[in-house]
């Protein structure tokens, strides 16, 4: 055996046995040649393969440390409540203890910064580490371009409000559109127009119109994963809005808060395609904690300044704390092993659930969508169907779903009955037993009908 696998299995049996707690720093690489007797690069090889089988995991200047294996989550409540209609991540896949750890060395790292009002653009360091953990996504910015703010909604909140370039105030949205951005609209009575989105994607031929002759100031979209109907745009359609955006001078607002959900190398953002006439938004609610409030917004140079006076009228900074964990967090390779244990976890659910949808829709009036990665998806059901009344008999037996009439417009009058089906919330083995349900109840209300 060789000298580097023989200190990783007295590593790993010290931490079975509890002589090597989880969370707990490890001896340096110099302490660690000198206790073996071995070379520094040996230690090295033998921290790579522990890291590499997630047993440790280091964080830049600070050292290695053991990874926390389990969390004493609060009781569970059974599998006695199929729920399809949350939108909140799944608490089981979610790193507490790691995150913990990170935040405590942030507070340890960055003391100094918690007795001092940071900036509105947030924490340097991470800007720094963003840039160049976006071009994963195809996004390619400079530090200067990028804002964190206190989730992506405090993020549409400003771009809703304040003045652009153009002079113009109306927000164009697909319909349907994420519910809180239509309220928000609403609350602030800023002026809204709405263009039909189906699974095939928009009319490009009506949003070229729009563009043209609408006043529009921006067009807010979620190309990727739509909510509510996770579907996404094709590479064509999203290159063509880019394209418009810049012949018409209207900004798109791409929400990409599921980015990393996406499992096509090939599917690019907007922003690839016409950066300067795009703002960038992502998420970080669904791979690490939504309590965090941490969202990131790219924008082009035109907008940077009006943004920032906004950003710092509205909340100063955003949390330091938040921003120097998620940095560490990132930095010392968690986040990515992390997201591809959640992505895989979302990916087996969605697949269990177009297959349930294949098996008991056998309706020639009710379509579903065929989504592939994701966290949702929808079915169109018949505007006979009085779907309050369905979802109210689903409940009872321990089925929730929600219906999506908050997702449109008051004023748009092209709405379709339709139902949001979300994995976050259900485990596997439940799929098959909700989709069953759904369908014997749709069939139920036709008989009594």
């Amino acid at each position: 055996m060789k000298e580097y696998a023989k200190i990783m299995n007295d590593i790993e049996r010290r931490i079975d046995d509890g002589e090597i707690r989880g969370g707990q720093r490890l001896p340096s690489i110099r302490q660690l040649a000198e206790h073996y007797s071995c070379s520094k690069s040996t230690i090295i090889r033998a921290y790579s393969e522990l890291e590499k089988r997630h047993l440790v995991y280091s964080i830049p200047q600070s050292g290695y440390y053991v990874v926390l294996k389990k969390v004493d989550l609060e009781p569970s409540a059974g599998h006695s409540v199929i729920d399809f209609s949350s939108a909140a991540p799944d608490p089981n896949l979610f790193p507490y203890l790691d995150f913990q750890h990170c935040l405590n060395k942030a507070i340890d790292m960055y003391r100094s910064h918690l007795f001092t009002y940071g900036t509105p653009q947030g924490l340097p360091s991470l800007l720094n580490v963003l840039s160049k953990h976006l071009t994963n996504h195809q996004v390619f910015t400079s530090p200067e371009y990028i804002m964190i703010t206190s989730g992506v909604q405090q993020a549409l909140a400003i771009l809703s409000t304040m003045p652009f370039p153009s002079g113009k105030r109306t927000v164009l949205l697909e319909q349907p559109s994420y519910h809180l951005m239509i309220q928000l609209l609403g609350s602030y009575g800023i002026p809204a127009k709405g263009i039909a989105r189906s699974e095939s994607g928009i009319d490009l031929n009506e949003l070229e119109h729009l563009f043209r002759t609408g006043n529009i100031k921006m067009f807010y979209t979620i190309p990727r994963f739509h909510n509510p109907l996770g579907t996404s745009y094709s590479e064509k359609t999203k290159k063509a809005i880019g394209e418009l955006a810049k012949r018409y001078d209207v900004y798109v607002v791409e929400d990409d808060y599921l980015a990393d959900m996406e499992t096509d190398t090939k599917s690019d953002p907007i922003f690839a395609y016409g950066s300067s006439h795009v703002i960038y938004l992502k998420s970080y609610a669904k791979i690490l904690f939504p309590g965090l409030r941490l969202g990131v917004a790219v924008l082009p140079p035109a907008l940077l300044d009006t943004f920032s006076m906004h950003k710092r009228l509205s909340d100063i900074d955003s949390s330091m704390l938040s921003q120097a964990a998620l940095e560490i967090y990132i930095q010392s390779g968690m986040f990515e092993r992390r997201k591809q244990k959640i992505k895989t976890t979302y990916y087996n659910r969605m697949q269990k659930l177009n297959h349930a949808l294949d098996t008991f829709n056998d309706t020639d009036d009710i379509h579903h969508a065929q989504i592939s990665s994701g966290v949702h998806t929808h079915i169109v059901l018949p505007e006979q169907l009085y779907v309050p009344s369905l979802i109210n008999r689903l409940s009872k037996k321990g089925v929730i779903l929600k219906e999506i009439e908050h997702s449109y417009l008051p004023s748009f009058d092209q709405q379709q009955s339709m139902l949001k089906l979300s994995i976050t919330k259900v485990v596997e083995d439940q799929i098959e037993e909700g989709i069953s349900a759904l369908f014997a109840e749709i069939k139920k209300a036709r008989r009594l009908s």
